[in-house]
């Protein structure tokens, strides 16, 4: 018997702070995409429906674009 997973969606995942990032700027900065890109791949669907999801390459630049962002924000609050 197979055991399937339900992968839980990148939206799902960065939910506390969904709403309190520019996710338009990310997507421009890091990314050099558009805002709708990220958003589809967010989504979990691409602009024709089809399932997408982040390559493990475009993972670690989030992850990166996220941890730039805290750092300056910490280093704003700081200067307080």
């Amino acid at each position: 018997m197979e055991v399937q997973v339900k992968k839980e969606s990148m939206k799902s995942q960065l939910w506390d702070i969904i709403v309190d990032v520019s996710w338009a700027q990310i997507s421009q900065k890091y990314f050099g995409k558009s805002r709708s890109w990220l958003s589809q791949k967010m989504n979990g669907l691409d602009g024709n429906g089809t399932a997408t999801e982040f390559t493990e390459e475009e993972k670690e630049k989030l992850k990166h674009a996220l941890n730039d962002l805290a750092e300056r924000i910490r280093i704003c609050s700081d200067k307080l």
